[in-house]
């Protein structure tokens, strides 16, 4: 509870006093403390301001201040009395106000160990590794940025304090140019960590130090962790980090999140920094921006100084800066406050001055002052290594050869065919084991079980339906496998370099390419990794042919059909097919780029260096997707197969054929409704009724045809190849090899999948972006099926 709900007569016992610098010390200084108790007084005549006693004296809060103070009160206590273990312990005998007291003090003291910590840092700074090993948390961690496109929570216990880490986007500066620039100063402001960790990437430390300057423009409570420390120490270079603490304001824990380095030392400083024990640990410092920049800040804060709500929420100091910057979220903030005139005139004036003095505008000359206080701490503090002559790293051969001008495109595409062929050779083997133990397995149950529909449902609803899709989680594997390696190296962003001039080409940004190439893995989280393109264009076209990039889901349908009608060269086909969606993404976004408003910002991107991937790393990514898939057949893909065959099986037609029967069900009237849309595409009914349930998630597609061919597969296998699973041998036997064709072509670019829709919406806040964008992707979908079937007729006729 806050101590403004309190009513009058009530007491309480403070747990935490938030608010912002100033306006926090000051509270503090007046006697509200951690652990004391605070009894309301009285409530003035209008309701505010509100009289407290507190240590013995009586002050009086406005209830916007008193909204700042966290409190635990009697009521909680006595409820505490009646489930917490510790306090039932107490003895008998005591009084009930001494017992209520002991309670209060307790319930205070335990909620007081409970703290919020965020990180915060820029992007590929090894933060959400710190996260990781800190919190016990499994987040993907890949080498490149945007990898963290939203808040995530881990919950770990330390030294008596429960601690809630919160791993926050990373980000180069607190402006308002992207949306997690803006999510990340939003939590920061809002939420209000007890206390910020900095991660710095020590080996880029005068660029991360410039977010540095800006948290302490905020007035929070802050803890830098120095991260990968032995690369700087490796490197040959030398810092004073306690030297450089004292400068910055904060202390400075040099930490290595790849192997734990570091990472206990820098918790013990956050708890020390959040109890105040040690007030020689941290300072408040301001960035001095220089003489006439300073009185500008000034005057602005003056004026903000007067407004006791925005005191009591912010940092004025903070928001003068931002609003002399012509912040346009932080005037969304100002904009409905008395003193705005005031403000604005003041603003204008100073914007004046500042160009006359410096010939430039304020923005740019805050920003020049930042850097300039970060180069002169950083002269006072860091020593780098000299050589004789400069260095050629690692990273610098690499690169060498990856981004060439002319083998940099033929390696791209060579190291995709050869993960295709990976996919299919290496997973091959144990696609064959899995595939023989479901029909083992489905023999066997069979014969255990009494002929009728609930033997029918087992065997070929549940059975075949869910063990036509299991059959292909070696290839979703080793798919995510390579792809972590990819992210984990930094080859990913590699791409995104060599592939922004054709980016541009096409109204879109290098950015661009890395959710795109995460589609590849799923669409959600691609749509979602959008959120670091800064250019509002270039995101949304971005958005729009995502769905194009084939993802794991429609994987296992691709290896179907490609290892049944191409055995010779499913690796080729596999990699036309990926390509293909390339090349109409490609064409979508010039199309497309046409009708959006332009507001292209320039390419800034960071190479990180070259890492080796963890094993341990790898493989828990590796393993993650592969959960998610299996979790996905327990629940999903289980419902649907059983949902799809009870629609085959019913109504029943008792002495008909199996084909029959089918043809005839509730499932066969809706494949024959929508038959004739895409008879001209060589499809049966059958597929069509695949394409439906791929709506919902394209691995359905794979467990609907498993269950409607059930009975087929039995009925022609041994007819077709040893290594063809039973589905495969009955598409063999009924779909034309261009129908086949024109089949993963439909699957490849029509509607996503119903969670792909719903990101698409939440991304673009817009149904009619969503909606326009499925009816899109089904239009082109259909048209390029055509066409593929038509020209594979004249290459396998019928």
């Amino acid at each position: 509870m806050i101590l403004s709900e309190l009513q009058t007569g009530e007491k309480a016992v403070i747990v935490r006093v938030n608010g912002h610098g100033s306006f926090r010390k000051r509270l503090i200084e007046m006697g509200f403390i951690t652990g004391k108790e605070v009894r309301v007084v009285l409530n003035a005549p209008l309701k505010d301001p509100i009289e407290y006693e507190i240590i013995g004296y009586k002050i009086s809060l406005r209830r916007e201040e008193a909204r700042q103070i966290e409190v635990v009160t009697e009521q909680e206590a006595r409820e505490a009395l009646v489930s917490d273990e510790h306090l039932q312990a107490l003895p008998g005998d005591l009084a009930d106000k001494e017992r209520l007291d002991k309670a209060l003090a307790h319930v205070a003291e335990e909620r007081h160990h409970n703290i919020r910590v965020a990180l915060v840092g820029n992007p590929n700074c090894g933060k959400t590794s710190l996260f990781n090993i800190a919190s016990g948390s499994h987040e993907h961690v890949g080498n490149y940025s945007g990898v963290t496109v939203d808040a995530k929570e881990g919950h770990f216990k330390y030294k008596d304090y429960e601690i809630t880490l919160v791993d926050l986007p990373g980000t180069y500066s607190l402006s308002a140019y992207s949306p997690e620039e803006l999510y990340v100063r939003k939590n920061l402001l809002d939420a209000m960590p007890d206390v910020v960790v900095n991660v710095v990437d020590a080996s880029n430390i005068e660029r991360n130090l410039y977010l540095t300057t800006q948290l302490i423009d905020m007035n929070l409570r802050v803890v830098m962790a120095l991260n990968m420390y032995d690369e700087l120490q490796h490197k040959g270079d030398k810092l004073d980090t306690k030297q450089l603490g004292y400068l910055l304001g904060m202390p400075v824990c040099p930490t290595v999140s790849r192997d734990g380095q570091g990472i206990p030392e820098l918790f013990d400083t956050v708890l020390k920094i959040y109890e105040q024990s040690d007030p020689y640990l941290a300072r408040h410092i301001h960035i001095n921006h220089g003489t006439e920049l300073e009185k500008s800040i000034k005057r602005l804060q003056t004026v903000l100084y007067g407004n006791e709500d925005i005191r009591s929420q912010y940092s004025t100091r903070y928001l003068a800066i931002k609003y002399l910057e012509t912040d346009k979220d932080v005037e969304r903030v100002l904009a409905d406050i008395p003193e705005l005139k005031a403000l604005q005139q003041a603003r204008a004036e100073e914007e004046t001055r500042i160009r006359e003095l410096l010939d430039t505008s304020a923005e740019s000359a805050i920003v020049d002052a930042k850097y300039a206080f970060i180069q002169g701490a950083l002269a006072e503090t860091y020593e780098k290594y000299q050589e004789d002559r400069p260095r050629r790293t690692l990273t610098d051969k690499i690169d060498a050869v990856v981004t060439n001008q002319w083998a940099a495109f033929p390696i791209f595409v060579l190291l995709l065919w050869f993960i295709f062929w990976a996919t299919f050779t290496i997973g091959q083997y144990p696609m064959d084991w899995i595939d023989a133990a479901v029909a083992w397995i489905g023999e066997k149950v069979g014969a255990l079980m009494a002929d009728g529909w609930v033997k029918d449902l087992i065997v070929d609803g549940v059975i075949a339906g869910v063990g036509s899709v299991l059959v292909f989680l070696p290839n979703i594997m080793i798919l995510y496998f390579f792809i972590s390696i990819m992210e984990d190296s930094g080859y990913m962003a590699r791409a995104a370099f060599i592939v922004d001039k054709l980016m541009h080409r096409i109204g879109l940004h290098g950015k661009s390419f890395i959710p795109m190439v995460m589609g590849f893995g799923c669409n959600v989280p691609a749509i979602m990794a959008t959120r670091s393109i800064e250019s509002r264009k270039s995101r949304l076209v971005t958005i729009a042919i995502i769905p194009f990039m084939s993802c794991a889901g429609r994987l296992p349908i691709f290896v179907l059909f490609a290892g049944a009608f191409f055995p010779s060269s499913p690796a080729t086909a596999l990699l036309g097919i990926y390509l293909l969606g390339i090349v109409l993404a490609i064409l979508s976004a010039l199309i497309l780029s046409k009708f959006v408003k332009d507001d292209d910002l320039p390419f800034v991107m960071e190479l990180p260096p070259y890492r080796v991937p963890t094993a341990k790393a790898t493989w828990r990514h590796t393993w993650e997707k592969g959960k998610q898939y299996l979790e996905k057949m327990a629940t999903t893909i289980l419902l649907f197969s059983v949902a799809i065959w009870l629609l085959g099986y019913f109504p029943r037609h008792e002495e008909a054929t199996t084909a029959y029967q089918q043809e005839h069900s509730y499932i066969g009237m809706l494949g024959k409704a929508i038959e004739p849309v895409n008879e001209p595409l060589g499809f049966n009914w059958k597929m069509d009724v695949g394409l439906l349930a791929g709506i919902g998630a394209k691995e359905l597609v794979i467990s609907t045809m498993g269950v409607m061919y059930a009975q087929d597969g039995k009925e022609y296998e041994g007819l077709e190849s040893e290594e063809d699973t039973q589905l495969q041998a009955a598409l063999k036997s009924t779909v034309p090899t261009a129908a086949a064709l024109a089949f993963m072509v439909f699957v490849l670019l029509y509607f996503p999948c119903i969670a792909t829709f719903v990101a698409i919406k939440s991304e673009t806040h817009s149904w009619w972006w969503a909606i326009l964008l499925a009816l899109y992707t089904i239009l082109v979908a259909w048209l390029c099926a055509f066409a593929t079937f038509r020209i594979g007729l004249l290459i396998w006729p019928v």
